[in-house]
């Protein structure tokens, strides 16, 4: 018989319906029956994509045995991370000071009022390698609640005491962080850089997507090429692992190894969406092709695989499938010959890295250990002629790849995870000329503001098959109005800006720390929990204190609003004790910085885009490689032009007739460019301004 979570919506919450363990979601009703019964809460916090999640869930919390006692003894509550990142940031802290170390599946145990006095991460069911057993682990903590309850409430107090100070003392304002902060964490980057493989530090290796963007306008900024270095061996080593899909794009979570070659297979809607605003970054700074497709594959990847037909994106894809992690992506060379016949089988099993050994369990992931130039001269082939090869069979792999058994989905929408997306969708439509981008961009963005919002009008956060729930946080508001201010300067239309703006004040109003500066993750509203956080680092994806700094930015230089330069000045100023501290961690932080210090200008082109002049003067200021800068169009319909910007667009019109670009800075302007020549001059010589200011 179910449990309480068949009532969820959360692919998560609804995997374990059907466990022994009575478990129940987090709510009044699970909260009230703690305190009633006096039993303390098991808090199991995890993921749909979580490999050891479901690990423990198949030897623990599928055991009758192990669920007797979780049932007997506590009151379980099931979390899923990404619907509750508040919990989450909450626990894992407490995690973290209980333990020294954290991760999923996150398990603590809580007093009736929340508050932590045990914790742990996956614990195997019996005793093994050293680990205690988790029957071991129930036993003991139930026993210290019955019979030495003052000692682990003692420690409850203590652990809730620490998670509080964190809390308020994080992020109190100080000065703004110099100039000098990026190049410390430049070089903080450059001492972890690998030289061989690139990356940052040793396996397992994640691909810091916001750090990368740093070194590109570091480069820009000052004309060094150490960090170019160190973006481009980054990029290359990852799109030749076995990290990247080579047959079906996108990019798994990160690499078990220091070579990239060994992924953990589940993927990730965030790390796509941020790993390809970096390639796309890169190939606008560099002109390399390479970049390019893997921009397009990465994006084709979410719009075939990964869009809801509502038009939002799916959060996760599972490593697993048919109880084996990567099944669905490694092969055989037996496999490859089926598919392929001998010949071709052949040549790509020995580009891709395809033995009877594997390198994986067996199996062979594929994999680039040289590229496929280098490989053709290995093999006394044309390049071109075996670059067309492979493609081909590539598109024959992936067909039949298509007939397997997928691994599994977690097909919820999440604000801040499709903004991630939305804003990657856009930058790209726009650099590439590539209409299908934009569109997507446009109808996820739309779907948001329709579908995910309360009776209030104020956000939700989660969204899965028609019903939207669960207030909106931090991250949602911040990363969204970053998009919407995205979708402005690369659609040009004035409703994204207004609707930027709409989400920016909210921040102000209801996330604003008005005595230390910077946000709080959740708003002033929100649940009342046992601490109230700022998230300030970076982790796998930019922190929302960093997010809502770089959206406020951007927004003050095409609104002229002071109240948003001086709320991200306020959030800078609160993260500089950790900038100071932790650089590497704080990338997004300083890419607000960098946008913050300048010089940063203002780009207002005058220009009727249904015109082919009109077209090709956008184009050219769209496919440059521009960090500094903000953008907007000054339509020849004043219907479309939103009040939020009209103080940059006042007396910007086309001068003769023709495309005129308006560069300023601070709303100051020089002389205006008029006509394509002129424009396509202007834009380059701001985006060959690296190295001058060194």
């Amino acid at each position: 018989m179910p449990n309480q979570l068949a009532r969820e919506t959360s692919p998560y919450l609804l995997q374990h319906q059907n466990n022994p363990v009575d478990w129940r979601p987090w709510g009044p009703e699970a909260l009230e029956l703690a305190r009633d019964q006096n039993k303390p809460i098991f808090l199991s916090i995890g993921y749909a994509a979580c490999h050891w999640c479901h690990v423990m869930e198949h030897e623990s919390f599928e055991d009758q045995r192990i669920a007797d006692i979780i049932n007997e003894h506590f009151v379980p509550v099931k979390v899923d991370r990404e619907e509750r990142p508040d919990l989450d940031q909450i626990y894992m802290n407490a995690v973290q000071m209980m333990t020294g170390r954290g991760g999923w599946p996150m398990s603590v145990f809580l007093t009736p009022d929340l508050k932590p006095f045990y914790a742990g991460t996956y614990f195997p069911p019996t005793g093994r390698g050293g680990m205690p057993g988790f029957d071991q682990v129930l036993l003991a903590v139930a026993d210290a609640w019955q019979n030495r309850r003052e000692q682990a409430v003692a420690m409850s107090e203590q652990i809730t005491e620490e998670l509080q100070n964190a809390g308020a003392m994080s992020g109190s304002a100080v000065a703004l962080p110099p100039r000098t902060a990026i190049a410390a964490a430049i070089s903080q980057l450059s001492r972890a850089f690998d030289r061989q493989w690139g990356g940052f530090g040793q396996a397992p290796k994640f691909p810091h997507p916001m750090d990368l963007v740093l070194c590109l306008r570091q480069w820009f900024r000052t004309g060094e090429q150490r960090p170019l270095e160190m973006v481009r061996v980054t990029l290359d080593r990852m799109a030749a692992g076995g990290i990247y899909d080579h047959l079906g794009g996108g990019f798994a979570r990160y690499s078990v190894d220091e070579r990239w070659l060994v992924p953990h297979f589940e993927k990730m809607l965030y790390d796509n969406a941020l790993l390809a605003t970096a390639y796309l970054e890169a190939f606008q700074a560099t002109g390399d092709a390479a970049y390019e497709r893997v921009v397009r594959e990465t994006l084709d990847y979410l719009l075939r695989d990964m869009t809801d037909p509502a038009g939002g994106f799916h959060s996760t894809e599972d490593a697993d499938s048919e109880g084996e992690e990567g099944l669905f992506y490694t092969w055989t060379p037996d496999e490859l010959t089926a598919v392929l016949g001998e010949e071709a089988a052949e040549t790509l099993g020995r580009v891709y890295d395809v033995s009877d050994a594997g390198n994986f369990e067996g199996r062979s992931i594929l994999h680039l250990p040289r590229s496929i130039a280098q490989a053709a001269k290995i093999m006394n082939r044309d390049a071109d002629e075996l670059a067309a090869e492979l493609a081909a069979s590539r598109a024959k792999l992936f067909a039949a790849r298509a007939q397997r058994i997928r691994p599994g989905k977690d097909d919820k929408v999440l604000v801040s995870w499709n903004a991630l997306a939305i804003d990657a969708l856009a930058r790209a439509g726009a650099a590439l000329a590539e209409p299908r981008y934009l569109a997507a961009a446009r109808r996820a963005a739309d779907f948001l503001l329709s579908e995910l919002r309360g009776d209030d009008g104020r956000l939700l956060h989660t969204w899965r098959g028609g019903q939207a729930k669960l207030d909106a946080y931090l991250d949602d508001y911040a990363y969204f109005a970053n998009a919407l201010v995205t979708l402005y300067e690369t659609g040009c239309d004035g409703q994204s800006l207004d609707a930027a703006v709409e989400l920016a004040n909210a921040m102000l109003a209801h996330f604003a720390d008005a005595n230390g500066g910077g946000f709080f993750f959740t708003a002033d509203d929100h649940e009342q929990l046992i601490a109230r956080n700022k998230d300030l680092t970076d982790s796998s994806v930019p922190g929302a204190n960093a997010m809502a700094a770089t959206a406020l930015v951007r927004l003050g230089k095409l609104t002229g609003r002071a109240d948003y330069t001086a709320a991200a000045e306020g959030a800078l100023a609160a993260a500089a004790e950790m900038i100071a501290r932790a650089p590497t961690a704080m990338g997004q932080s300083l890419l607000a910085l960098d946008l913050l210090l300048g010089p940063t200008y203002e780009l207002v082109l005058a220009a009727d885009v249904d015109t082919a002049e009109g077209a090709a003067a956008l184009a050219a200021i769209q496919s440059h490689y521009l960090p500094n800068t903000v953008f907007a169009l000054a339509p020849t319909d004043e219907e479309t032009t939103s009040p939020a910007s009209s103080d940059l667009l006042a007396g910007k019109t086309a001068l003769g007739g023709q495309p005129t670009l308006y560069v300023c800075e601070g709303f100051t302007c020089r002389e205006p460019a008029a006509g394509v020549g002129k424009i396509e001059a202007a834009v380059q010589g701001i985006s060959n301004r690296s190295g001058q200011e060194k």
